[in-house]
């Protein structure tokens, strides 16, 4: 009974120890688990569990046959042989395991780009030449020192050929060697064709934006009106553009859709650069490039801008002719266009108080 006991509890064990290779099973949905070594080592996990419970349970067979059968020394014997044949067989078992793993994480960390830490390279489809990453190859076919008539991104998902960094077999795309069986990516897209040895980044792959993201699946949402990936603390507060995304930085013109770098959601919807947002500010500019509306809470600078007029009398030359004159403006925040009294500083919106209005006429 205490065997039978022993081989229920094979398959917790084995799915215990899984999560020790767990890092190498690609984290991608769209990918396929099929890696040879990957079987082996299940296979090897839930044998060695198996043999651990003959063990012991061979063991409490002997120990019962000390404690009621003093005369069957022979048996005691054979035994106690037959549970040193086990022990040397998991110690190999168990040596042959942490083989593989060395050998999966040989070189690990240690190849790569400024862009990725992976063990392999690529074949552009496009040019048929090798580079460590997509964007190695953007930069290299991309820039301004390439004739205009020759520059070209490299087409993610039509990658089909990838070079191990480690024996320099090159091969079909996938997460093992074929030839030396390392890892060239803990973290892989079959989609993207995408391999990173840095899964610090919480790489996962998005559907609906059809590439792979950072930051952890449980920390986004995707919006299919914006299309594309926000945080979750955007979820039911921000406004939807058609399309967000799907254009260029109105400061720096990179596409915003796939920047390496961090984007951020204006209060009127509209998508940018982090870093350049920041830049804005520090040049005293707070209204979003694209509609001119008001990129944060304004509400203590229009209090200044009522102290100021309070305190700028108009100029003599127009007191008598123009401080009495009415314009028309329109507010870029709330969009309302109203009629106020001119002021040479800058004039209210009637309906928002805001100062961030434009004349129209008068």
């Amino acid at each position: 009974m205490g065997f039978l006991r022993g081989f229920d509890r094979v398959t917790k064990y084995t799915f215990q120890s899984f999560r020790m290779f767990s890092k190498y099973v690609p984290t991608c949905r769209s990918s396929r688990y099929c890696c040879p070594l990957l079987e082996v080592i299940i296979v090897s996990l839930k044998t060695l569990y198996v043999m651990e419970e003959i063990k012991s349970f061979e063991s409490q067979q002997m120990m019962s046959t000390f404690q009621h059968s003093g005369s069957r020394d022979d048996e005691t014997k054979s035994t106690i042989l037959h549970s040193q044949q086990l022990n040397e067989f998991l110690v190999k078992e168990q040596s042959d395991n942490m083989k593989i793993l060395e050998m999966l994480d040989k070189g690990c960390m240690k190849y790569g780009c400024p862009h990725y830490r992976r063990r392999c390279r690529i074949r552009a489809p496009c040019c048929n030449e090798v580079f460590d990453c997509r964007h190695c190859h953007n930069d290299a076919k991309n820039n301004i020192n390439v004739n205009q008539k020759l520059r070209h991104d490299m087409p993610r998902h039509e990658v089909r050929q990838v070079i191990c960094s480690l024996c320099g077999t090159e091969q079909e795309v996938r997460q093992f060697c074929i030839n030396c069986g390392v890892c060239m990516g803990r973290y892989f897209c079959e989609t993207c064709k995408l391999f990173d040895d840095d899964t610090s980044k919480k790489q996962y792959h998005c559907d609906g934006c059809g590439i792979c993201r950072i930051g952890g699946r449980e920390n986004f949402f995707h919006c299919y009106k914006c299309g594309c990936c926000y945080s979750n603390f955007l979820k039911n507060s921000h406004p939807c553009v058609e399309g967000a995304m799907h254009h260029d930085c109105p400061v720096c013109f990179e596409f915003l859709f796939e920047s390496r770098y961090n984007v951020t959601v204006l209060p009127c919807g509209h998508t940018i650069h982090e870093k350049c947002l920041k830049e804005m500010r520090e040049h005293c500019q707070y209204a979003c490039p694209l509609c001119s509306k008001s990129v944060c809470d304004m509400s203590k600078v229009w209090e200044k801008f009522d102290m100021e007029i309070a305190a700028t009398p108009m100029p003599e030359p127009y007191q008598n002719k123009m401080v009495c004159s009415l314009v028309w403006i329109l507010c870029n925040d709330c969009g309302k266009t109203t009629q106020v009294q001119y002021h040479v500083v800058a004039q209210k919106c009637l309906n928002c108080k805001s100062y961030n209005t434009r004349q129209t006429r008068g």
